[in-house]
């Protein structure tokens, strides 16, 4: 009975994905910005699925950039690549991940699961670092694995010759010097990081302050909005921060669903995320966001959305929290899976790029027409957002409706160039103004 439950909700599921299913009426725009149109929830026994099925890209192909911009592969052949960082001497790091197999609770986790995974999210993860050095065109004059044997790998930051990579259940210091291309020493744990099973959101993010005396450590949820029971949650759907020193960390944000990236904005030095919101009230509910993340600040979940918009679905309520709960500073778009975050600062790209953050969008597994699939630009003033997001590159779903790839982590690399992890096409594209001169310019 239970073989035929499954098989009869996954055909459902299935019909869902390939059925025509929107909001004609909705208009994209209206979700962008510091006050999102957010309309009345809905409830689903099925929640409404689209997925796109993946061919990767062919020879030839790459991804669309905007006017006056470029792109060519840095690197190809990688093993889910999800994370991409850029170190002083000019040489790439690429965290190549993906999450330990989750166990199966209810009927609905194997239906979305295998929705999804005819997207790609099922790929075998290499668990490992690898170093790209120079090159270009997918053809490094070095490629070569920095750091293997890893648990779900995600965040990665280098605070002077201490390299720290967080796996999904800890953060682990190694030992770097300036050229290194392997590292044989094992991590030391600086600390545990919570990954109770089904350890649901995996992906630990991570940054460090300006001064390195900080990690700060993004923790998603254990559920969509703890339908595994609260006592799952522990420690999660928080940013913690990390004394570097000792390892002695505390909960320096909550309520904050899944903070899938950290950066600290240049100009204020203030610590910013981008985060998924929850699912299945909607095609347009709940926005994904970009915010500033406020010491003690709740950020709603799983009680409310978006400030003090309550979640019915979730019991016992909270009224209490719901009354702290703090709005998110941009909305970016329901579903749209916003992935990677890179302050723009130091790009050499054309003038218009170079006050912002750009934001890596996976992309929508439950809505039609589909959001995200491609990198925006926020542009900023005064340390904060200042207009709606722009296309920088796009094209990842092919015209024929086929997903040949999925942004994740963003990043500048030394000469300012945009770097982009594609988990599906197992790629870094390098993105650069179109009148740039053609040179290696990531080579130490």
């Amino acid at each position: 009975m239970i073989r035929l439950a499954l098989r009869t909700g996954l055909l459902l599921a299935s019909s869902l994905a390939l059925t025509a299913w929107s909001d004609p009426a909705h208009d994209p725009n209206a979700q962008y910005g510091s006050d999102p149109n957010l309309p009345e929830p809905q409830q689903y026994l099925v929640p409404p699925m689209k997925v796109m099925s993946a061919r990767t890209w062919t020879a030839g192909e790459t991804p669309q950039v905007a006017a006056g911009l470029r792109v060519e592969a840095l690197a190809t052949g990688l093993v889910h690549p999800r994370i991409v960082y850029a170190l002083p001497n000019g040489d790439v790091l690429v965290v190549e991940s993906n999450g330990p197999k989750a166990p199966v609770y209810r009927p609905k986790d194997f239906i979305e699961g295998k929705i999804k995974a005819l997207a790609g999210s099922a790929a075998h993860g290499g668990q490992r670092v690898s170093l790209v050095r120079g090159g270009s065109d997918g053809k490094p004059k070095l490629q070569t694995v920095l750091i293997d044997g890893l648990n779900s790998p995600y965040g990665i930051v280098l605070v002077g010759n201490d390299l720290y990579v967080a796996d999904t259940d800890a953060i682990l210091r190694f030992p770097y010097h300036e050229g290194d291309t392997r590292i044989a020493a094992p991590g030391q744990m600086l600390t545990d990081l919570p990954a109770q099973p089904p350890n649901h959101h995996w992906t630990k993010s991570l940054t460090a302050s300006p001064d390195g005396s900080k990690l700060y450590v993004g923790v998603g949820s254990n559920s969509n909005i703890t339908e595994n029971g609260i006592g799952a949650e522990e420690g999660r759907a928080a940013i913690w921060e990390v004394e570097r020193a000792t390892g002695l960390k505390r909960i320096y944000a909550s309520g904050v669903r899944n903070p899938t990236n950290l950066a600290f904005e240049p100009t204020t030095g203030k610590l910013w995320a981008v985060a998924n919101e929850r699912d299945e009230i909607g095609p347009n509910l709940v926005p994904d966001y970009l915010t500033s993340v406020q010491e003690n600040g709740f950020y709603g979940w799983p009680y409310s959305y978006y400030g003090q918009h309550v979640d019915v679905r979730v019991q016992p309520q909270r009224p209490d929290l719901v009354a702290k709960a703090i709005s998110p500073d941009y909305a970016l778009g329901s579903h749209v899976a916003a992935l990677g975050l890179a302050f723009s600062k130091d790009t050499s790209l054309p003038a218009q790029y170079r006050s912002g953050a750009f934001v890596g969008e996976h992309g929508s597994w439950d809505r039609d027409p589909v959001a995200g699939y491609k990198v925006v630009y926020v542009p900023f003033e005064n340390g904060r957002p200042s207009g709606p997001p722009q296309d920088v590159v796009t094209g990842f779903v092919s015209p024929d409706a086929h997903t040949r790839g999925r942004p994740v982590g963003v990043a500048l690399d030394r000469s300012g160039a945009l770097l982009v992890a594609d988990d599906l096409g197992n790629t870094v594209w390098r993105v650069t103004a179109a009148n740039a001169a053609h040179a290696d310019a990531t080579s130490p």
